[in-house]
């Protein structure tokens, strides 16, 4: 598999297009310490700086390690999140399709890009991409109770909520879950 399999994207009829773009492992490595410069220099993208403050630092470190002990699962995780040639923001699933077929949507957009419709977008490539893969029988997005936005925007993909889980990150969250076509 190579550092950089072919873009995700939203379907072309989509208002708002967006395309989901592999990180490199080096520029996953530059984002985990908050080097945007190397994470430029890795990938040629210019990530916005909240891509590597927060919280995502440790997900891009998650993410390098996972990728270094399974490279497998690199066409899998986080993606950048281009509108344009423009870094939007990181999606992509937690990582390749488990024993029961279910792939978790991890997805975020930069604070300056959000109420826009990217999250939708952004979704609807997941989405796209999971249904394309027949080995994945669900689809499954796990969120905070208190982020309405996020529970809007998978409503209006038929997630159901099926139960909750305590995420020694994230706290409390609410599972959703989409059978895809292959189940």
């Amino acid at each position: 598999m190579t550092e950089r399999s072919a873009p995700w994207t939203s379907a072309p009829s989509a208002a708002t297009r967006v395309s989901l773009v592999q990180v490199p492992r080096a520029a996953m490595a530059a984002l985990m310490v908050g080097d945007l410069d190397g994470a430029a220099a890795a990938s040629g993208l210019d990530f916005p700086a909240d891509l590597a403050d927060g919280r995502m630092p440790g997900v891009w470190a998650r993410r390098y390690h996972q990728t270094g002990d399974d490279p497998s699962s690199a066409e899998w995780v986080t993606r950048a999140v281009l509108v344009d040639g423009v870094v939007i923001g990181a999606a992509g699933f937690h990582g390749p399709p488990d024993e029961r077929g279910m792939v978790e949507v991890g997805y975020g957009v930069a604070e300056g890009q959000r109420r826009q419709g990217y999250a939708k977008a952004i979704l609807a490539a997941l989405l796209r991409r999971a249904v394309e893969e027949p080995t994945v029988t669900v689809l499954r997005a796990t969120i905070s109770p208190d982020n309405a936005a996020s529970l809007a925007t998978v409503a209006g993909f038929g997630l159901v909520h099926v139960g909750e889980q305590w995420d020694e990150e994230d706290g409390r969250e609410l599972i959703y879950e989409l059978p895809t076509p292959a189940a």
